[in-house]
């Protein structure tokens, strides 16, 4: 009856513990850091520096099926910075009166399966803040962008934030 009861217990144990899928998330890791100088990069409004980490191939899915270019994003950042003031990235956890982090990066490295080769894909989250020129209105949007790495080089974006108070802002700007 001992032996049953023990071999219950190990078969439970083991049937509980988590297995592993090769699936490896970092923090402090150099793709991590590299996105962290790319927004800083973004920041500074330093565009070829920008460029510097993306594949000429670059394909950028912001809230759509359809991508994006390098050109075109290069160009939706300079407008940025002409139609803009302050613009801040920030993560906090106010309610327990953190410090900010600037943006939250972690990178979730992908084992190959099926027909998917290995991937690494850098995850960031933040707030996007910035006053308009135009309006004098201060914006804030919540934003998720997800960078896809290959041979050193971002080779797809997913920037999922609601841009509607920005191209509003833009708008704005292109009539005066």
């Amino acid at each position: 009856m001992r032996n049953i009861l023990l071999s219950l217990l190990a078969l439970v144990a083991f049937s509980c513990s988590s297995p592993t899928n090769g699936v490896v998330t970092t923090f402090d890791d150099e793709k991590s850091n590299a996105i962290r100088v790319h927004y800083q990069n973004y920041l500074k409004n330093d565009v070829p520096a920008l460029q510097s980490l993306w594949s000429p191939d670059l394909k950028i899915y912001m809230n759509s099926v359809d991508a994006s270019t390098v050109s075109d994003i290069s160009d939706l950042i300079t407008v940025q910075h002409q139609v803009f003031d302050n613009i801040s990235m920030s993560w906090t956890y106010d309610e327990n009166g953190g410090e900010d982090l600037g943006v939250w990066v972690q990178t979730t490295k992908y084992p190959a399966s099926d027909n998917n080769p290995e991937t690494a894909v850098s995850h960031s989250w933040f707030t996007w803040s910035a006053t308009g020129k135009s309006s004098g209105n201060t914006i804030t949007i919540p934003v998720h962008i997800s960078f896809e790495w290959a041979d050193g080089k971002i080779v797809r974006e997913w920037h999922n934030f609601d841009p509607s108070a920005m191209m509003a802002e833009i708008e704005l700007a292109s009539q005066g």
